[in-house]
């Protein structure tokens, strides 16, 4: 079901605080994060169709978005908040306040190529590469800061394929543990980025709701903090 944002009825009229939260892998943890913070309504979201839910009582609005268009509306001010790994705004370089690092989510963003390959490769003699990834920018600011010429595939789902059918030689891609890679018979070859879920803020709802906004921010460190103590423990 489509959902409209209409000025009239939005959360900054209302004064509620709305947040962008993650589909997929993220989406656990972070749910995990509301409820050490008392925010419950979230189980039984994630589990239907809905796109968006309320807490009236702490004024909070959620919506459950595809990662990729989180720094969207988050920038746009569509939510005031939103929780996006670190790999989606480095590729899109969104204008959004970034002020706590998550600690969840971990992985890393690397350089795979098809075992065969790999084991006549060098990657001190790259010259031209073929590429395909679902991170553009990403890819080509690190070939150009090496000085390799990368020709870019962009693509959206299904990466390892590429080698397996000659559409590119190799891989940029997302990886937490890498069984993905082994499983298509890639392996990885150069690490680009490491990425955690990191809170993020639409710079005006920074002033406008600045005391909402900082509590919901030191409520989460709090959080994130006692996480990180229980697994230490």
């Amino acid at each position: 079901m489509a959902v409209t944002w209409n000025s009239e009825s939005s959360a900054r009229r209302n004064g509620v605080i709305a947040i962008a939260l993650p589909k997929g892998r993220l989406l656990s943890p972070v749910m995990t994060l509301f409820e050490g913070m008392g925010i419950t309504c979230l189980r039984a979201f994630a589990d239907s169709r809905r796109l968006i839910c309320e807490d009236t009582d702490r004024q909070l609005q959620f919506l459950t978005l595809k990662p990729a268009d989180i720094p969207t509306y988050v920038e746009y001010g569509a939510a005031d908040m939103g929780i996006v790994g670190k790999d989606q705004l480095l590729e899109q370089c969104r204008d959004v306040y970034e002020p706590l690092d998550l600690r969840f989510g971990a992985c890393r963003l690397v350089v795979a190529e098809p075992a065969e390959l790999q084991k006549q490769d060098d990657p001190h003699s790259w010259s031209h590469l073929r590429l395909a990834t679902k991170y553009p920018h990403l890819t080509e600011a690190y070939f150009s800061r090496k000085g390799i010429q990368a020709e870019i595939i962009k693509l959206n789902g299904s990466l390892e394929l590429a080698p397996l059918v000659g559409l590119a030689e190799r891989i940029v891609d997302l990886v937490e543990t890498g069984q993905t890679l082994k499983e298509n018979g890639l392996v990885e070859v150069e690490e680009i980025a490491k990425a955690t879920a990191r809170l993020i803020v639409n710079r005006a709802s920074l002033k406008t709701k600045y005391h909402r906004v900082q509590a919901l921010i030191e409520q989460m460190r709090k959080q994130v903090d006692a996480q990180a103590e229980r697994a230490r423990a």
